[in-house]
């Protein structure tokens, strides 16, 4: 535990401490995480995307090595460790004695899960095969272990826990990356699981599919589109999403619209938003009539969901459709979730959230507790996040290389890839093709951790 890690002194209680550069520690003695990385995002208007990705049209790029120019200073790992960035929802739903409240606030979970996304088009490192990452936030409530189990196709498995034992989070993710020509597009396989103890429930669903356009040409931009069905095994409710796609003129960039029902199909409510700002819900019969207003033109009342949101700063993007208002509030709604202010120097930052900057933070006394495969070790990622991108990108190859060359001494000696902390099995709930979790990480015997690094 962080806390135990770092030396803290009694008398010095009274005020907060610095420790290791930015982080700091309060006088109740929660670790204050950093707020900035230790160095601004290089530029990418002096390199040529069109020289690596003309070879790759209608390809999948996770068996494609690109350039280090593409990434941002995260493993494919961290990125999923962001899912937990809006627990206060996972506790929300822990907390109601409505089904339909769980529901709700498990749909604004799974929605919030996506909303880190936002204008991060740089791409997460490829995790190493038996690369970890672990994240332990009391001050949340609760701890994260994740694992890179295959690299051809490449599968990330991952579990979760909270610290008062009131849920299990878990699964595993495959994203199969294709480039179309003026867009890379990652759908996200593989089944996302979450189980409310005390209620003895448990809800599956798969995340929408991510799309990166302008990749050749033009500012980028992101959208998710797809439909997210999520079903509550216990109840027989399920809630589905509608991940618009942005469509001719811009209209339903970045809407979410859908609805829960229960195991009879009757529609319990509506729920609409924007994945990038907020999530509503209210009754069907208010939606309908709200909608079928709207339609003829009535006096409808077109407030914004939130009066101090501004009109999206990609208004001015090239070749992006402009985003022409944001949430229409219908009345009588119900706010599930709003997404985070970002950093105001979150631009210079890979447009990283602030629980973003904290994941790759390696404070002194820290690598005598994590594993040796943990990404913060990565010495490919440190030196990007440090700016050192010469000695990164030359990093990032060899690790590469090394990886090549330990599959081939495993294939000339018939040796088969173990993995640590999960196995391959069957999800106890939609019957299909899971990773496990194992156990027994947080016991700390690395003894038998490989070297990858």
């Amino acid at each position: 535990k962080v806390t135990e890690m770092l030396d803290l002194d009694p008398h010095q209680s009274n005020r907060t401490e610095k420790h290791n550069g930015e982080t700091e520690i309060q006088e109740n003695g929660i670790k204050r995480h950093r707020t900035s990385l230790p160095a601004p995002m290089f530029s990418r208007s002096d390199f040529s995307v069109w020289s690596i990705l003309k070879k790759c049209i209608g390809l999948e790029l996770s068996k494609i090595t690109m350039p280090i120019v593409f990434n941002e200073p995260l493993s494919f790992l961290q990125r999923i460790t962001e899912y937990m960035e809006h627990i206060y929802l996972i506790n929300k739903a822990c907390s109601h004695a409505d089904p339909l409240e769980r529901m709700q606030a498990v749909a604004a979970f799974a929605v919030s899960a996506v909303a880190s996304q936002w204008e991060r088009t740089g791409k997460p490192f490829n995790p190493l095969l038996g690369e970890t990452y672990e994240l332990t936030r009391e001050d949340l409530g609760f701890r994260f272990i994740s694992e890179q189990v295959s690299h051809h196709p490449p599968i990330s498995a991952f579990y979760s826990e909270g610290l008062n034992k009131d849920f299990i989070f878990h699964g595993s993710i495959y994203p199969k990356l294709k480039f179309w020509g003026k867009s890379i597009e990652a759908e996200p396989r593989g089944t996302i699981t979450l189980e409310l103890l005390k209620h003895n429930e448990a809800y599956t669903w798969t995340n929408p599919t991510c799309c990166v356009h302008n990749v050749i040409i033009g500012k980028l931009w992101l959208e998710q589109y797809g439909t997210v069905e999520i079903v509550n095994h216990s109840t027989g409710d399920k809630c589905v999403l509608n991940f618009k796609p942005c469509g001719l003129f811009g209209k339903e960039l970045h809407r979410v619209e859908g609805y829960i029902q229960d195991k009879n199909k009757k529609k319990l409510c509506v729920i609409y938003g924007k994945w990038t700002e907020c999530l509503w819900c209210t009754d069907p019969t208010t939606y309908e009539t709200y909608k079928k207003n709207e339609k003829r033109g009535g006096d409808i009342n077109r407030n914004l969901a939130d009066p101090d949101v501004i009109k999206s700063e990609n208004d001015e993007a090239d070749d992006m459709p402009e985003v022409q208002d944001t949430v229409q509030f219908v009345p009588g709604s119900k706010l599930l979730w709003r997404i985070n202010c970002r950093p105001p120097n979150s631009s210079q930052m890979y447009n990283f959230t602030s629980f973003a900057v904290s994941l790759n933070e390696l404070e002194k006394g820290m690598e005598a507790i994590l594993a040796p495969t943990d990404c913060r070790l990565r010495p490919d990622i440190r030196n990007m996040e440090n700016g050192n991108m010469d000695v990164a990108s030359k990093e990032k190859e060899r690790l590469e290389e090394k990886q090549r060359a330990a599959r081939k001494e495993r294939a000339k000696d018939e040796v088969e890839w173990q993995t640590r902390w999960f196995h391959q099995g069957t999800n106890p709930y939609t019957g299909t093709s899971d990773w496990l979790y194992s156990g027994g990480y947080f016991d700390r015997n690395f003894s038998d951790c490989p070297d990858i690094y």
